[in-house]
């Protein structure tokens, strides 16, 4: 890309005001031609190398290898809103997720590097400019012998400044600006992901909750039972055995009442190292239960699904950078252009400091000949990573458009499982009443009654987890399908 024509007349604008006339009521002769001979060649010469810029050599662009046009093999008609977990309607998750994305020190972390990411592209965007340097310089020389004492004062001025020919510097600059993009669109992916952990740590707090009072409830069942068990044996009406197994099955409910509450306690300290807070304040479920799903979100078209998930605008983003790296060391081949100019004063003492200036403007053309290949194997390595990056953003897709359909396939299985289960359960309630009561009526063993109890009470709890997996399930299908959403320090630029 070519410098604009502003900064080039304020350059050249900035030299001529520079060569003001010497104080000197007597210049040397030629003095003047030198300096705007000098100034004219310059011009001449970056006039020719500009009008031969029009021949810069272009990168090839390259389609992406993933056919777009297959529509996801299910869909609904509820549109997704941007804050998506708010279709659950549940306040509380609201307000912890609202608290992690202002205070989860990862997803600050991720801001951090944006805000690296921008201070880049700055750096690189001062190449646009000239440079400018002062300086100053005072020496004192003293002779002991003759008791003199020298000082000598200077001052200066320089600047330099490279025309951007073939557009180096400028598809350099380009390059930094996608990878800046790139990074944006990192930190709305942490902050999507994030929403999604919250979410799912969030139900499995409150399932794990919901457990507990099962695992608690069944416990009291098994003790009324043992108690039975224990009237009946004093009465001779069964044998010591049935106690025993019935004691057994009561200490294998604790030990799944003491597992359910360790796991509480650590998703309790889960959710709150995500809201950014120490374990130790760790958040109590409410008494709330596991919501019902909300209507099948719309699932779009896939080529709405790649503009619209910001990882895979980050893996485009990528690539177009390898691309502008690409345009880049090209351009290092080609021959350089770039202008230098001083003023400088010196003398003895202050007062006669600024009484003659000196001034210097000159032109640098630098052409390579010779490197021994390696401007070329820059070429040819930057034209691989792009190629590694144009192979990287077809994955994503892919991987984007699979986390989709594993979503939905997922979903609906999952709803045939927690009915093959509710079955399931059904039938163990209906076996364990008629073997409780035959074996009351002395028709069937007490072992029998046992295994029925027990796979009730499993079912029970199969039932519970796996209403929480459907759950997240839709929590995944909604993280597969939004998009960025605006945040905490993204918001407030």
């Amino acid at each position: 890309m070519r410098p604009s024509e502003n900064v080039l007349n304020r350059h050249r604008t900035g030299i001529s005001g520079s060569d003001h006339p010497p104080k000197n009521p007597s210049p040397k002769p030629g003095q003047r031609f030198s300096t705007h001979g000098i100034l004219f060649s310059v011009l001449i010469t970056g006039a020719l190398l500009v009008f031969l810029a029009g021949c810069t050599p272009q990168t090839q662009s390259v389609s992406i290898p993933v056919d777009t046009t297959q529509t996801f093999s299910d869909a609904g008609t509820q549109e997704i809103p941007e804050k998506w977990w708010t279709v659950f309607g549940d306040e509380e998750l609201n307000i912890f997720v609202d608290s992690a994305l202002t205070s989860n020190f990862n997803l600050l972390t991720a801001w951090q590097r944006l805000r690296e990411a921008q201070a880049v592209v700055d750096r690189e965007s001062a190449s646009f400019f000239p440079s400018l340097d002062a300086s100053v310089q005072g020496e004192v020389s003293q002779y002991q012998s003759q008791f003199v004492q020298d000082q000598q004062l200077s001052l200066g001025l320089s600047s330099g400044y490279e025309i951007d020919l073939w557009g180096r510097i400028s598809s350099r600059v380009e390059a930094q600006r996608y990878r800046e993009q790139a990074t944006r669109e990192d930190y709305r992916t942490a902050a999507l992901s994030l929403s999604a952990e919250v979410a799912r740590v969030w139900y499995q707090l409150v399932e794990a909750r919901n457990e507990l009072k099962l695992i608690r409830d069944q416990i009291r069942t098994n003790e009324k039972v043992l108690t039975l068990l224990e009237s009946r044996f004093g009465s001779g009406q069964i044998r010591s055995v049935d106690i025993l197994r019935q004691r057994q099955l009561l200490e294998a409910t604790r030990e799944q009442q003491i597992n359910a509450e360790g796991r509480l306690e650590v998703l309790k300290h889960q959710l709150s190292v995500l809201l950014g807070n120490v374990p130790q304040s760790a958040a109590t479920a409410a008494e709330v239960k596991l919501p019902d799903l909300p209507p099948l979100p719309e699932a779009g078209i896939p080529t709405d699904l790649i503009r619209r998930r910001p990882d895979i605008q980050t893996a485009f983003n990528r690539l177009k950078a390898a691309d502008r790296e690409v345009a880049s060391a090209i351009s290092s081949r080609y021959p350089r252009l770039s202008l230098s100019a001083s003023a400088s004063t010196a003398a003895d003492n202050a007062r006669d400091l600024f009484q003659d200036w000196s001034r210097r403007v000159a032109g640098n053309l630098l052409t390579p000949l010779f490197y021994g290949g390696q401007l070329k194997a820059e070429v040819d390595r930057t034209q691989a990573v792009k190629q590694q990056r144009l192979y990287e953003y077809g994955q994503t897709v892919l991987n984007a458009f699979r986390e989709v359909e594993d979503a939905l396939i997922r979903e609906e299985k999952q709803k045939q499982t927690i009915e093959s289960i509710r079955q399931q359960l059904e039938l163990a309630r209906q076996s364990y009443e008629q073997l409780r009561i035959e074996y009351f009526n002395g028709m069937s063993g007490y072992l029998d009654v046992l295994t029925a109890l027990d796979e009730q009470q499993q079912l029970r709890r199969n039932l519970l987890s796996a209403r929480l997996r459907l759950l997240e399930h839709r929590i995944a299908l909604y993280r597969s399908l939004a998009g960025g959403f605006e945040v905490g320090s993204l918001s407030n630029e």
